[in-house]
């Protein structure tokens, strides 16, 4: 009987352990996906902090974006874009990166410097980052990494790809290099918020 009693404890609390480590895990897992890009605090183009908190409510393009890459013009139709919604809960947020063939080699003084001079951009712009690898920003590992933003892996191809977020911040579609900020799909989204998905 004494035997009995000892093995039913011992089942029980085996169980116990299992459904606890279980439920632990998946909690776990549920928490990482769960992160929004309201986590994220990173720097500006002039080295102060930007809390992306800051972003509830309104639709966001996050663009890394380069100053010697055959894309660099679209800073002229981002900017264009940006004027056209900015009232109305959109924002575009550029990172400038050096990971593609060193087409971003210079300092944040001098990418500030060529983005208003050139281009007259007045979107936020953020410091430099690296958008992949093993020194990847952690904003932009949640943008490309399905265990972290709990919707789907990509990858960084190029400069100019564009991850698009809601007004709650989930990070919704892509879009890549090619296409235009001002296109059809990402208009659409914006407008009507069609969530765009993610291109090729």
């Amino acid at each position: 009987m004494k035997k009995m009693m000892f093995l039913t404890v011992a089942l029980l609390g085996l169980f116990m352990f299992n459904s606890c480590g279980s439920s632990k895990n998946t909690a776990s897992k549920a928490a990482m996906q769960s992160k929004s890009l309201y986590d994220f605090v990173v720097n500006d183009i002039d080295g102060k902090p930007y809390n992306m908190s800051e972003l509830k409510g309104k639709k966001v393009m996050i663009v890394n974006v380069a100053s010697k890459c055959g894309f660099t013009p679209q800073y002229e139709p981002l900017q264009l874009l940006y004027e056209k919604y900015r009232n109305q809960n959109f924002v575009i947020i550029g990172f400038p990166a050096n990971n593609f063939m060193s087409q971003e080699p210079g300092s944040d003084a001098e990418i500030k410097e060529f983005c208003s001079s050139k281009y007259k951009v007045t979107f936020p712009m953020m410091s430099k980052i690296s958008v992949k690898g093993e020194e990847i920003d952690p904003l932009y590992a949640w943008l490309t990494r399905k265990s972290l933003n709990g919707v789907q892996d990509t990858e960084v191809k190029w400069n100019f790809q564009k991850y698009l977020v809601d007004e709650q911040g989930n990070l919704v579609g892509v879009a890549y290099s090619r296409e235009n900020p001002g296109s059809e799909r990402i208009v659409s989204w914006i407008e009507k918020g069609v969530a765009p998905g993610f291109g090729s």
